[in-house]
């Protein structure tokens, strides 16, 4: 589990929380342990460094769950789940329960798929920090759906809602629904953020990368008094603000890709106050 504060704000506005990070974030860079596939490698560790952390890919047998209890924040994505991976995966998350460190699941396309399937049941049963995915994984995940169509969701976020407070009440994970609106939720509280564009879609890694940066954010949060919950959704707004800030400059999803690196590396805390639209509620 997380080595977050023992009483964590839990009232503080989420664009505030993003703002108070991200600052945080770049004096002080994470170390975020990925665990991806081989499609996202480079742009998630491009991603991460935009934002001002320090991505490391460690995904052999031996040493993944060493590194775990070293770095500040893992993200664990079964995107191409290799029978090393898949046993590096499972070590990762046993050093990082051990040691603290807060870890992040990403099911990518898990349900019709039946190896990916069997690990994510095995990993989420060993209670991450936070699981980030898109609706159909998400229902998969919580063994309501058959997943959608690959990699690509089938199901609108709302439709994820209950899956999402069932895997948050039985292992104690905040979860986050990727889609056009991103929701977050710890069972009890949620979280829609609006902010992002479609362009986000259009390339590879896209949501994978997100994950990373929930974790980086998990990991910079250690120290401080914010909750897991705000400092998830903080994750996404930074990014999703991020990615409106590309989109309109960028001229289609090739510039977009270097346009959200230089967007993130540039974004300020003002710059997200003033764009997030946001709103939090009871569940």
């Amino acid at each position: 589990m997380s080595r977050m504060s023992a009483s964590p704000r839990l009232s503080i506005d989420v664009a505030a929380a993003a703002a108070e990070l991200l600052p945080g974030l770049r004096a002080s860079p994470p170390l975020a342990h990925c665990i991806t596939n081989s499609v996202v490698t480079g742009f998630t560790a491009n991603v991460l460094l935009a934002i001002g952390a320090a991505p490391a890919m460690v995904d052999i047998i031996g040493e993944s769950g060493m590194f775990a209890q070293i770095a500040s924040g893992v993200l664990i994505n079964l995107g191409t789940p290799t029978p090393e991976q898949r046993a590096a995966s499972l070590e990762a998350a046993d050093g990082a329960t051990s040691a603290g460190t807060p870890w992040v699941l990403d099911p990518v396309a898990i349900g019709a798929l039946p190896v990916r399937t069997e690990l994510a049941a095995e990993l989420v049963s060993r209670r991450p920090t936070a699981i980030r995915g898109n609706p159909s994984e998400i229902l998969a995940l919580a063994g309501l759906s058959a997943g959608g169509r690959g990699v690509d969701a089938t199901d609108a976020p709302d439709a994820a809602i209950d899956a999402a407070r069932s895997l948050a009440g039985r292992w104690g994970s905040t979860v986050a629904v990727s889609g056009e609106v991103d929701l977050i939720t710890d069972g009890e509280r949620l979280i829609r953020i609006a902010n992002g564009d479609a362009l986000l879609t259009r390339v590879t890694g896209g949501g994978c990368a997100l994950g990373a940066v929930m974790a980086a954010f998990l990991g910079s949060a250690r120290d401080t008094d914010i909750d897991v919950l705000t400092t998830v959704a903080a994750a996404s707004l930074v990014y999703t603000v991020a990615a409106e800030r590309a989109a309109a400059t960028a001229s289609g999803p090739g510039s977009f890709d270097v346009a959200l690196l230089d967007a993130l590396a540039a974004l300020e805390p003002g710059d997200v106050i003033a764009a997030a639209r946001v709103e939090e509620g009871a569940l």
